[in-house]
């Protein structure tokens, strides 16, 4: 399973960034030992159901010490069966457009 996800906390000191509250949700992240890569707008972990929402619920823990209300934007593609997606998409998609510049 992949899930790539995004967490605000508000309610707190008005502030034009929000660093502080992303380390403490990507520290959670790494320790979890879940493969991931975050970017500037989310995260994305793989592996199974139940580690991935343990994870995204300590994740949440931690954004809210940062504010008095959690926004959590999450969008998954559940494959039974299947790991090493994080990277095994990107190199199909890579091989897809290499293919077409060979036309």
């Amino acid at each position: 399973m992949l899930a790539a996800f995004s967490i605000t906390a508000n309610g707190h000191a008005a502030t034009d960034s929000h660093h502080d509250t992303v380390a403490d949700i990507v520290q959670v992240v790494r320790e979890s030992g879940l493969p991931n890569r975050t970017d500037p707008m989310f995260t994305t972990v793989e592996g199974e159901w139940d580690e991935i929402f343990a994870m995204l619920r300590r994740a949440v823990d931690a954004a809210q010490t940062h504010g008095t209300r959690v926004s959590l934007n999450l969008k998954a593609d559940i494959r039974p069966g299947y790991t090493g997606e994080m990277e095994g998409k990107l190199k199909r998609l890579e091989t897809a457009i290499a293919s077409r510049q060979d036309d």
